[in-house]
């Protein structure tokens, strides 16, 4: 791949996280709103909606499908060329898989957009692979296997904040790491917490025979718990935070192509 190309891939990457900052912010902004009773708590799909519905909705939306495309690639090349060097023992092959599934859910979020702008309800969207998935191995079975995955990307976000793993892949000086720092512990850790929830929404909901959960679905669970008022409005704040933090990924991530093959 050529030195042009890899810098051109590269900004186009850093388009995805913006994209993805995009998203959390009207999600964290919903859901503290939601902590004060003014109005429900989101999902990506709800945030995508807000924000197609907004002024300037179309253009939004196609620049959205854009980076969500990015997105999605990028984190396909972080998964199987190992982008970031994290390696092929088992810990590494369990990052990489989380990258993976991280890139088929936001291609699933970018067909959502898409069918969205031409008018659609969106469909099942990332419904699909897990109900083929669920006829072959068993529902119950994929909700365990979705749940370990949420629970491990839970862990592996709070351990990436306490331990600033965030800043090995940052271009940033001194001065812009002091204020990333706060702002990336926050965002991870709120974001950490939400997958954590996932998953034990997802065991629950599989043991006693209900639904699939969502981050919508685990937001409405942190606002039903004591002080669930107080819970959320710090969740939202944090996802909020994470949104802030995608955006200095943004402009800061440092997008390396160098192990993808020409």
């Amino acid at each position: 791949m050529r030195s042009d190309i890899k810098a051109w891939f590269g900004s186009l990457a850093r388009a995805g996280y913006a994209a993805r900052g995009m998203i959390y912010a009207v999600i964290g902004f919903f859901a503290a709103l939601a902590a004060i009773g003014g109005g429900e708590a989101m999902g990506s799909r709800d945030a995508l909606g807000t924000l197609l519905d907004s002024a300037g909705g179309s253009v939004l939306a196609a620049l959205l499908v854009a980076g969500l495309v990015f997105y999605a690639v990028w984190r396909f090349i972080q998964a199987v060329f190992d982008a970031d060097g994290h390696g092929t023992d088992a810990k590494a092959l369990a990052i990489r898989a989380g990258l993976l599934a991280s890139a088929v859910t936001y291609a699933t979020l970018a067909s959502y957009t898409l069918s969205l702008m031409q008018g659609g309800d969106g469909g099942e969207g990332g419904g699909d692979w897990a109900q083929m998935l669920s006829g072959i191995v068993g529902a119950r079975a994929v909700s365990f296997m979705l749940a370990l995955v949420l629970a491990g990307a839970g862990i592996a976000h709070i351990v990436k904040a306490v331990r600033e793993r965030y800043a090995r892949n940052m271009d940033a000086d001194a001065a812009a790491m002091r204020i990333i720092h706060p702002v990336a512990k926050t965002g991870l850790i709120a974001r950490g917490g939400i997958f954590m929830v996932l998953a034990f929404l997802l065991v629950t909901r599989s043991v006693s025979g209900g639904d699939q959960a969502g981050t919508r679905d685990a937001l409405e669970f942190v606002q039903g718990l004591p002080f669930g008022w107080l819970l959320l409005s710090l969740t939202g704040a944090g996802l909020i935070a994470f949104a802030v933090y995608s955006f200095a990924l943004a402009r800061y991530r440092r997008v390396d192509m160098n192990r993808v093959p020409v």
